[in-house]
């Protein structure tokens, strides 16, 4: 219902009334403000009249409307609230989530289309390949098929490569880590076995529900949405919403698993022969969180191909507390929930984020009225571009930052892994060291004789945890892959020292990107070599070959190989010098100002 008194208020206004003097015939003027009269009125005069106030109209309106196009262009409004931006809709930041498959299809008849019809048709399998083994060079991997860049960057910036741990996994530049060489065999080597350590492929970020990382800001926005304008490049805002699942893989996720399978059967299939020799299927293991099982299968898809069964038996292992688990050993160290010794890398990454995010935040702040964005929400678009990248193809929000300010993002998941869970952890070595012990068992084939780590006595047995086979595959996360590596006193990752947080340091021997990223892999490569007394080994991580001549027992060799009696001998130490029970249930203090680069907390 309209108020009266405004109503009526609307009534009384009244046009401005326009008067024009003209001449009449006899040289009198003439008021034109009774048109009605008609001895007054002259139809040759009238269009001057018209034409006069059509043109102020129509001047006015092209005025308007480049004073509109000269705010729009600068991004800037003329008025306190813009006539011509809206505000966001209700549902801008709500998730959209769509599940597949219906858990009742109406026209599923699994009757009606049987696996198996027969008739297949004559087959018979081909030698087995072995890229790593014969081929004259080493097929490297990209990691970036499925996924559309930003356009606003240089061509030759690669910015799934400053994602740090969610950056996809490459094939590391030969001789990046210090060594020289390529995985593939060297000229009087051939392969005699893997153990492949792999972590799960790309992801969906964590619960939306939680007020930090992409889905706290999702949730903020559509808190906000009803008093909340964007303009420029954060338009796309006005019909977002948040599509990211919670922690499961992706599409491109699971790609990247089969992808690897099928990568390392290119490279590794002879190696199957050793199970076809001796009557047995080859043991891997994962996880029973989901999205790590789904890696697993991915993986042997790709390896094995369709159908899986009576080709491999696939280890599940529990991931929960209670259970013994080295490919989940946070689960059974206390002290890895406790914010300064376990994950103590957040304090290092805010203190960065405040350095590199400066510029970034207020300029963001331009193209936002109704809600105040601080340094996490900004950071929090930065791992929407990521998240949304490896989830859907391709995301508007890598388009809101530099490449510098890319670099500093690639560098804050360097400063979280670092303290958090590798060198620069107090529990790192302690993590990871249980794994070692069962490299150890599987290299040496001698039983763990005291199980006085995250490994779990139950599951060590002859037939889940096997000897003397060629090929083991085991998939772990990210973290674990650190820990590892920590725990096996690889110090060449460590060369950095402690990792500032003031600056990017321009000799970087500790990137996530290279070291952790998703469906990152860790092949333990073992050799038989002409030129050499013992049987070798050598670690590669992403394709690169890793130095081991910080080991006692290893010299530098020019392949980054080590006798593997040396290599055990000098992971027997590292396992007598890690006490896992001191690391995990111990209540010890770190000083302040306290740094380690070995990954052990202060004795």
């Amino acid at each position: 219902m309209v108020n009266s008194e405004f109503k009526d208020s609307r009534q009384d206004l009244t046009l401005p009334v326009f008067t024009s003097e003209v001449n009449g015939l006899d040289g009198q003027h003439l008021n034109r403000a009774h048109p009605s009269d008609s001895s007054l009125y002259s139809r040759p005069s009238a269009r001057p009249l018209f034409l006069r106030v059509g043109a102020a109209f129509f001047a006015g309106v092209f005025v308007c409307l480049a004073l509109v196009a000269q705010y729009a262009s600068s991004n800037q409004s003329c008025l306190p609230i813009s006539l011509f931006t809206a505000l966001l809709p209700t549902h801008v930041g709500a998730p959209e989530w769509h599940e597949y498959p219906p858990a009742e299809p109406t026209n599923a008849f699994p009757s009606m289309f049987p696996s198996n019809v027969g008739y297949p048709g004559p087959t018979q399998a081909g030698a087995e390949p072995g890229v790593a083994a014969t081929a004259p060079a080493y097929p490297l991997h990209s990691g970036s098929v499925h996924l559309v860049p930003p356009t606003n960057l240089s061509q030759d910036y690669d910015i799934f490569r400053s994602w740090g741990s969610l950056s996809p996994w490459y094939s590391i530049q030969r001789g990046k880590f210090g060594v020289d060489s390529s995985p593939d065999a060297p000229d009087t080597c051939r392969i005699t076995g893997v153990h492949l350590l792999h972590r799960h492929g790309a992801r969906y970020p964590a619960d939306y529900s939680k007020a930090s990382g992409p889905g706290g800001f999702a949730l903020k926005l559509n808190m906000y949405a009803e008093n909340v304008t964007v303009t420029g490049p954060l338009s796309f805002l006005n019909d977002w919403t948040y599509k990211l699942g919670n922690e499961g893989l992706t599409p491109f996720g699971r790609s990247q698993l089969y992808d690897l399978g099928v990568s390392m059967r290119m490279r590794y299939g002879f190696l199957l022969k050793n199970f076809s020799e001796t009557s047995t299927l080859p043991v891997f293991r994962t996880e029973s969180q989901t999205r790590m099982l789904n890696s697993a299968q991915n993986f042997a898809l790709g390896f094995f191909g369709y159908p899986l069964e009576g080709q491999y038996q696939q280890q599940i292992m529990i991931e929960a507390k209670g259970f013994n688990n080295t490919l989940a050993p946070y689960k059974s160290c206390a002290n890895n929930d406790v914010p300064h010794r376990g994950y103590r890398g957040t304090p290092y990454v805010n203190a960065w984020k405040a350095v590199y995010l400066e510029d970034a935040v207020p300029r963001l702040q331009t193209y936002i009225d109704g809600l105040e964005l601080n340094i996490d929400d900004v950071y929090a678009l930065q791992e929407m571009c990521a998240f949304e990248t490896v989830a859907l193809g391709y995301s508007k929000f890598c388009e809101l930052f530099t490449e510098e300010e890319w670099e500093g993002f690639d560098y804050s998941h360097d400063l979280s892994l670092w303290y958090g869970v590798a060198w620069g952890s107090p529990v790192a070595r302690g993590e990871g060291i249980g794994y070692v012990q069962e490299l150890v068992s599987r290299l040496t084939q001698i039983p763990i004789e005291t199980h006085n780590s995250s490994t779990n006595a139950t599951l060590h047995n002859a037939v889940t945890f096997p000897f003397g086979n060629s090929l083991y595959v085991d998939a772990t996360h990210e973290v674990v892959v650190l820990n590892v590596l920590t725990a096996l006193n690889l110090s060449s990752f460590a060369a950095m020292g402690p990792l500032p947080t003031d600056h990017i340091p321009k000799r970087r021997t500790f990137r996530t990107a290279e070291l952790a990223p998703f469906a990152t892999n860790v092949q333990f490569q073992l050799l038989s070599c002409s030129t050499e007394d013992d049987p070798q080994i050598r670690v590669i991580v992403n394709d690169g070959v890793v130095p081991l001549d910080n080991l006692t027992g290893c010299g530098e060799h020019p392949d980054g190989m080590c006798s593997i009696h040396a290599f055990v001998d000098a992971q027997k130490e590292n396992i007598r010098s890690t006490d896992w029970n001191f690391v995990c249930n111990a209540d010890w203090t770190i000083p302040d100002g306290w740094e380690t680069i070995m990954g052990y907390p202060p004795l």
